[in-house]
């Protein structure tokens, strides 16, 4: 068996993608040193997921409204006649981007296995097995007209290229290449190989996410992209078009991916700047110094608590969906937060056991019961 070729895409550092990197850390440097109250840090967070599963499968043609996909993610048993798929896309979405947050914060490798699952997670649900590459051909075409749009390459070429992909991403890390353009690389060619026959943008959009996160680009799951490819879908497919010839053997395989990577590096830049703006309105409206008590939980109990920001008690299911985990783990960790003191079981019942906070950390947290899903809202 032969060895992959690693892909060697083209592209240079220009002056405007230069300039979009150097806003793009000095806004992830603001934020990470904002000051912010656990109800701030779970309203930006909520609201960021949520307009990323509703925004990226919105781009896919899924039908629902951001205000029927906060729903359907708020109550799992919400169900919304005639838009079953559509429901079962967003809900397929949330659960992907928890687990990619959690692959990220474990510092997973980029591997082909990994883009196997999380493609099974986008197009089947948690349960699927990793989904192999497709056998036959696929082709993008206008929905309207029926017009020819793009043809990726065969199906017998896409394991090399999909190797050659994750084998350079392990090449640049190691070089040093700044983050955000590897993310926004392998963004463009997992599009371009499309390995499979449908849910390649929804897997390239969390595989960006994936890099950001894993490379300390995550901005503590503040940020979206989704809602600004949305907005913009014209620029957005008209960046991804490197070259003209609709066939990826004539042109698109070799193509100069300055475009590209220009329109994605401004975008990260602009949706970096505007969480900024966002961190520092909801620091100033008044962040007390943080206790003890609070400064001692870890990363999770810290996701977890700010879970009470619309919740009066959590059961072992909705901590492993948050947390990309399996429900044994979910149950472990409850049980070590019932041991260190913050958590109390408020329903021992086996099959409905349920957690609320301790008197001692309810005081921490005031109004975040009160706080709605997915903070402000802006209906598409």
């Amino acid at each position: 068996m032969t060895s992959p070729i690693i892909w060697s895409p083209r592209f240079t550092i220009t002056s405007a993608i230069a300039r979009g990197l150097m806003q793009i850390d000095a806004a992830r440097a603001l934020v990470d040193h904002t000051p912010l109250s656990l109800a701030a840090q779970a309203e930006l967070r909520s609201r960021a997921r949520m307009q990323a599963a509703h925004y990226s499968t919105f781009i896919e043609g899924n039908r629902l409204t951001l205000e029927e996909a906060q729903r359907v993610i708020a109550d799992e048993r919400a169900e919304i006649s005639g838009r079953e798929r559509d429901v079962s896309e967003v809900r397929n979405y949330w659960n992907a981007l928890l687990r990619v947050e959690e692959w990220a914060r474990k510092d997973k490798p980029l591997t082909e296995e990994l883009i196997k699952r999380l493609h099974a997670l986008v197009e089947s649900g948690p349960r699927a097995k990793p989904t192999p590459y497709r056998e036959g051909q696929n082709a993008i075409k206008d929905s309207a007209t029926g017009t020819l749009i793009y043809l990726p390459p065969e199906a017998k070429d896409v394991p090399d290229l999909m190797a050659g992909l994750v084998q350079w991403v392990a090449e640049a890390e190691r070089s040093g290449l700044p983050i955000p353009i590897i993310a926004g690389l392998v963004h463009y060619q997992l599009v371009t190989i499309h390995p499979y026959y449908d849910g390649n943008g929804r897997t390239a959009r969390l595989l960006a996410t994936f890099i950001l996160h894993r490379g300390g680009y995550g901005l503590s799951g503040f940020f979206s992209l989704e809602e600004h490819y949305a907005r913009d879908m014209q620029g957005y497919y008209r960046a991804l078009i490197s070259h003209p010839h609709h066939n990826y053997y004539f042109g698109r395989s070799e193509a100069d991916l300055i475009p590209w990577l220009e329109y994605f590096i401004s975008t990260l830049a602009e949706v970096f700047e505007a969480v900024r703006q966002r961190a520092q309105k909801s620091a100033e409206n008044g962040t007390p110094a943080e206790p003890e008590d609070l400064r001692c939980l870890d990363h999770r109990a810290r996701v977890v608590l700010g879970l009470f920001a619309r919740k009066e008690t959590i059961t072992a299911p909705v901590v492993a969906d948050e947390l990309g985990l399996s429900e044994r783990m979910a149950r472990n960790l409850l049980l070590d937060w019932v041991k260190d003191g913050w958590l109390q079981v408020t329903n021992p019942s086996r099959r409905a056991r349920a957690y609320s906070l301790s008197a001692k950390y309810r005081q921490y947290i005031g109004s975040l019961s009160a706080m709605p899903l997915g903070g402000e809202k802006n209906e598409q």
